[in-house]
């Protein structure tokens, strides 16, 4: 009697075990947000999650074998960025580095790891990531625009950069969240368009007023990509019909925004000289990519690689390309780690893409603008970006997902057989 009591009852509310899931969604909430906020190092980021992953490990997040190989491959990486310490004649700031690089790596092994568990986080963390964007987009652009008494703290060399150190880490850090309002804007309801709209302008605008030619490209190559992805997704003709009207639409306000910002002489003279494809400092002597072609064939006699933030030493600048980077600061351990990362992450997302699973399109969007990264990697040092690392989480968290789903699908259609 009372056994049949207690199953008639339903689940029991423990409000303490809520308290606990709600604080823990805050704290994921808000970790992803400070990711808006890196204007030093270390930056309000790395202070919350040192404090929020080892708690989350304590409290029984688990790393699986299908996030294994993320760990393996970033751990293997940094051990790459170690040994190079060890050529170094002035360490100066080289362990640093690599001890910023190692705690970023960890990131994403939590990221991954946090998703598996509770596939309903990746909404969490998405939402979290668009509100940082406007926000730190909305300060870029009152910067810019000198709003307010000392407004340009957010400003760099006449460009926006928001609550960022860069504005060339702040253009690209601000796609994801604009493929998300976009993927909203075309697959979800009418009556929270006003809404998506408005910051998508939002953000397009801080991408505009960052002057970044790789967060343009990128900007341009993402949203190609997703409305070209779900066109092929969706078969329905009505639907196909709705994606490229509100495409038009979305383009067609996003143009006149920049027409109208395009008549202040401030910001059409710096468009006039930063949308030329090539730059002097790209070509000229010692430019960009001659460096890239000194620094490669340098690294080839260099198996340990340079040491960190050694390169600006012997050249005029920074390595500016991921791959010449992972040579000369993690050695070919750390260049062959970091290449099967990308083109694993790449591949497995491929084929992934367009899977009817509740996590797709978080999946699309995670895969196209790491797709967009790499490329852009080949003119900017991307291995110490925050939102890199909450990118290969992403992934390898919906890898994890996928191959749960697949197998708890092949023991239901066993048990079914065998039933």
């Amino acid at each position: 009697m009372s056994a049949a009591l207690t199953q008639s009852a339903g689940p029991v509310f423990r409000p303490g075990l809520a308290a606990l899931r709600l604080s823990g969604s805050a704290m994921l909430w808000l970790g992803v947000f400070l990711l808006g906020f890196v204007f030093m190092e270390p930056a309000p980021y790395e202070l919350f999650m040192a404090v929020q992953m080892p708690l989350w490990f304590l409290l029984g997040l688990r790393i699986s074998r299908r996030t294994a190989p993320l760990a393996a491959l970033l751990l293997l990486f940094n051990i790459g960025g170690l040994m190079s310490l060890t050529v170094m004649d002035d360490l100066d700031v080289g362990p640093f580095y690599i001890m910023v690089s190692t705690f970023l790596g960890l990131t994403a092994i939590f990221y991954a790891a946090m998703i598996e568990a509770r596939p309903e986080r990746l909404r969490l963390i998405f939402k979290a990531w668009t509100m940082a964007a406007v926000a730190t987009a909305i300060l870029g652009i009152l910067g810019y625009f000198h709003a307010f008494p000392g407004a340009a703290v957010f400003t760099r060399y006449d460009r926006a950069m928001g609550a960022f150190q860069d504005p060339n880490v702040f253009g690209p850090f601000l796609i994801a969240p604009a493929l998300y309002l976009m993927h909203g804007l075309l697959t979800g309801r009418l009556i929270e368009a006003p809404w998506r709209i408005l910051g998508l302008l939002i953000i397009a605008f801080g991408v505009f007023l960052s002057f970044s030619r790789a967060a343009w490209a990128l900007f341009v190559f993402a949203t190609v990509m997703m409305v070209l992805l779900l066109l092929i997704q969706k078969r329905s003709s009505a639907f196909r019909l709705k994606i490229l009207t509100l495409s038009l639409i979305a383009a067609v306000m996003i143009v006149i925004s920049l027409v109208i910002a395009l008549q202040v002489p401030k910001v059409s003279a710096l468009f006039a000289q930063r949308s030329h494809l090539e730059q002097s400092y790209d070509s000229g002597h010692l430019g960009r990519f001659e460096r890239h072609t000194l620094g490669f064939m340098m690294s080839m006699e260099r198996p340990l690689g340079i040491g960190p933030m050694v390169f600006s030493k012997i050249f005029p600048e920074d390595e500016h390309n991921i791959w010449l980077k992972s040579l000369t600061t993690y050695g070919w351990l750390g260049f062959v780690c970091y290449l099967s990362l990308m083109l694993w992450t790449l591949a497995f997302g491929f084929r992934c893409l367009l899977h009817d699973r509740p996590w797709q399109p978080y999946l699309m969007i995670a895969w196209i603008v790491l797709l967009g990264h790499a490329a852009i990697g080949d003119v900017i040092d991307i291995d110490h970006w925050r939102h890199m690392y909450l990118l290969f989480g992403i992934l390898w968290g919906c890898r994890a997902l996928e191959h749960n789903w697949t197998r708890h699908a092949r023991e239901n259609a066993l048990a079914g057989f065998h039933g």
